[in-house]
């Protein structure tokens, strides 16, 4: 049985890969005919301050590659799963087609949910920026209603999890079970707006293809030493959709992720998260994300109330890109940190 589970999660991951490698000729040509890219190049930053450094830095690249590349993987990713449980429902006597279905109700569905659901927000919010449209500094939804609408997502899977699952408690490495009752519905949503703001780590080639490749890499592996083999399936699924994300995003990048990209997977990666009951770690699995959302705010902090920059440049990786380092050099080290750190994260939680 266990070989068996091996072989549906790494069968179903070189699919998800090969399939997803296969439509993107198409994804390319619509991205290009249309000219999905930005215009003109951001010259505010998030506060609304002039990024002046920033445009300097990517004043040729931002109009002139492709936004949107995301789809590439959720799209991939749903279709691989609706896939198989369609052909189960049409073989359900053939043994194969039916151990590879992995839609289940208590292990995919929610995370399914809730990446369709932060992917088609993240794609209206870059149909909006690349048309132009939107009061965000970088473009798009205004930030108070995509916070609005990632709040609303993480509140809706948080009820889903307390009221449906009956889950109420968070998993101490070391120590079991900790209750938590109600606590349980905000933690949740804040573990999804936490997330959600590790998305601006998407903007190097290659960076967030491969930092999400390896997260959701981690998580597959910690679901199936939980018996979660569907759950783990669908980790791998994303992750060979990443991988092949990444194989067209090495530089030079033939398309960016785009907010499509980094919604679904930043949301879907917290209910992962919750469902492996791997919480404690996932600051450590995630450990990048941390960094890069840590450094915004940090930067934001100090700017405001000592009215003096710490980095000259956040997200923390356009600080290296502006002290003279390649993008390839920050792109490989910074896979390297989240390779290790990921690594330590899954060590922990089959520990304990």
């Amino acid at each position: 049985m266990a070989s068996e589970n091996v072989i549906k999660i790494l069968s179903l991951c070189s699919i998800s890969a090969f399939l997803a490698v296969l439509w993107t000729p198409l994804l390319t040509n619509f991205l290009y005919k249309h000219k999905l890219w930005r215009k003109s190049a951001r010259t505010k930053a998030i506060d609304g301050a002039p990024a002046t450094i920033f445009y300097q830095l990517h004043k040729d690249k931002e109009i002139n590659t492709p936004r949107m590349g995301g789809l590439l993987i959720w799209i991939t990713t749903v279709f691989v799963i609706f896939l198989f449980a369609w052909l189960h429902k049409m073989f359900p006597n053939q043994y194969w087609i039916g151990k590879l279905d992995f839609l289940s109700r208590n292990q995919t569905w929610l995370p399914l949910g809730i990446l369709i659901a932060g992917s088609l927000l993240g794609l209206g919010d870059d149909v909006l920026t690349v048309i132009e449209k939107g009061k965000y500094a970088g473009g798009g939804i205004r930030f108070t209603r995509r916070l609005a609408v990632v709040l609303l997502i993480g509140l809706i899977a948080g009820l889903w999890f307390y009221f449906k699952l009956d889950w109420h408690t968070i998993h101490v490495p070391g120590n079991g079970n900790i209750e938590i009752g109600l606590w349980y519905l905000p933690l949740f949503v804040v573990t999804v707006l936490a997330c959600w703001a590790g998305g601006v780590i998407d903007g190097l080639d290659g960076l967030a293809g491969g930092t999400f490749s390896i997260m959701f890499g981690a998580f597959s592996i910690i679901a199936y030493a939980n018996t979660q083999y569907d759950l783990a399936t669908l980790c791998a699924v994303i992750a060979g959709a990443t991988m092949a994300f990444l194989w067209f995003n090495i530089p030079p990048a033939r398309f960016y992720m785009g907010e499509t990209g980094s919604i679904g997977l930043t949301a879907v990666l917290a209910a992962v998260a919750f469902l492996t009951d791997s919480l404690l770690v996932l600051p450590i699995i995630g450990g990048l994300l941390v960094i890069e959302a840590g450094s915004v705010i940090i930067q934001l902090f100090s700017k405001k109330f000592f009215h003096k920059k710490i980095f000259i440049c956040t997200p923390i990786h356009h600080h290296f890109e502006a002290i003279g380092w390649s993008r390839e050099k920050i792109t490989m080290r910074f896979w390297l940190i989240n390779l290790v750190l990921a690594i330590i994260g899954v060590a922990i939680r089959l520990l304990g």
